[in-house]
């Protein structure tokens, strides 16, 4: 990931990714077999939850990639291919029926913590994000919190948007985030191509 990304374009990328919007039916079907009096409180607990595991993966991420050995350049042209996935995903979604199966009961950590907002793609994000600066990461911390944040504002208020919006509007807003995800994605891959490059020339 290149380390110019300042700390409010790592907030948008985090923010795209946990995808709030398109998360919104699917929380909603979730929280129909929970007491209504009980919902907003294991929505935060889920939230909270997820806030935790991808801060674990922002601060641990450098060190697995270090285990891992692998180059920043490799793992930024990696990471904009699956980002440039979950994208294309975003514009052309599969049918979200079934997803988890028949989830009875009240959820807990699983389906809506992970991988509701803190999925693969988001924790790989964190990690890239580690890796591109270790330095900065009182920046990619505040640039998380802020995606989290806003994301919390929004699945928080999914009663009232599904209300207002409707769910065709939301689909589009969705894709309209796929298509910001993909610009994004694509950039990150060319910005790992050319790092890889310079790397590999001879001086």
């Amino acid at each position: 990931m290149e380390s110019s990304m300042s700390t409010v374009s790592a907030g948008i990328l985090l923010f795209l990714i946990m995808d709030p919007l398109g998360n919104i039916p699917l929380f909603l079907s979730l929280l129909g077999n929970v007491a209504p009096e009980r919902r907003r409180l294991v929505l935060a607990r889920e939230l909270l939850i997820a806030l935790g595991v991808l801060f674990a993966f922002l601060f641990g991420g450098e060190y697995l990639l270090r285990l891992l050995q692998l180059k920043q350049e490799s793992v930024g042209i990696a990471g904009g291919i699956v980002l440039f996935l979950i994208g294309v995903r975003m514009i052309f979604p599969p049918s979200r029926g079934g997803i988890f199966g028949d989830v009875q009961g009240e959820p807990f950590i699983v389906p809506m913590a992970i991988p509701g907002v803190a999925g693969p793609s988001a924790m790989a994000a964190v990690m890239l994000l580690a890796n591109s600066q270790p330095g900065r990461t009182a920046a990619w911390s505040a640039a998380l919190f802020l995606a989290w944040l806003a994301t919390a504002v929004i699945l928080m208020s999914a009663t009232y948007l599904f209300r207002w919006l409707g769910h065709s509007v939301l689909t589009a807003l969705e894709r309209l985030m796929g298509m910001l995800l993909v610009a994004l994605s694509v950039q990150m891959f060319l910005d790992g191509v050319v790092a890889y490059v310079r790397m590999a020339a001879p001086a």
